[in-house]
């Protein structure tokens, strides 16, 4: 239960933060230098995930077989479809299947 409680507090308090956000600048125009800054934010996620997967605790890189190969092909997807979403689904998409592979 406490588990439980603990989950709904954090996703109120997330939506809270998101939707303070959303509705203070809905009538607001955004200036085009944070639009601009705002590109890379998808790109910075990715790149965030991506070394989370292969940094150890220790601090080495730990690259195996799914991991190249969701890399690969993410890298593929990435530079033909220019999507954000389907790089992610796709590469993890590929990981998933690779490590269940092995």
């Amino acid at each position: 239960m406490t588990g439980l409680l603990a989950a709904f507090i954090v996703g109120v308090g997330t939506y809270l933060s998101r939707s303070i956000f959303i509705l203070s600048l809905a009538r607001r125009r955004i200036p085009e230098p944070v639009l601009v800054a705002l590109q890379f934010v998808a790109p910075a996620v990715l790149a965030s995930l991506v070394v989370a997967v292969l940094i150890r605790d220790d601090g080495s890189v730990a690259i195996g077989v799914p991991e190249l190969a969701a890399l690969v092909t993410g890298g593929v997807v990435a530079n033909r479809s220019r999507s954000h979403i389907l790089t992610l689904v796709v590469g993890m998409g590929v990981y998933w299947i690779v490590r269940a592979m092995t």
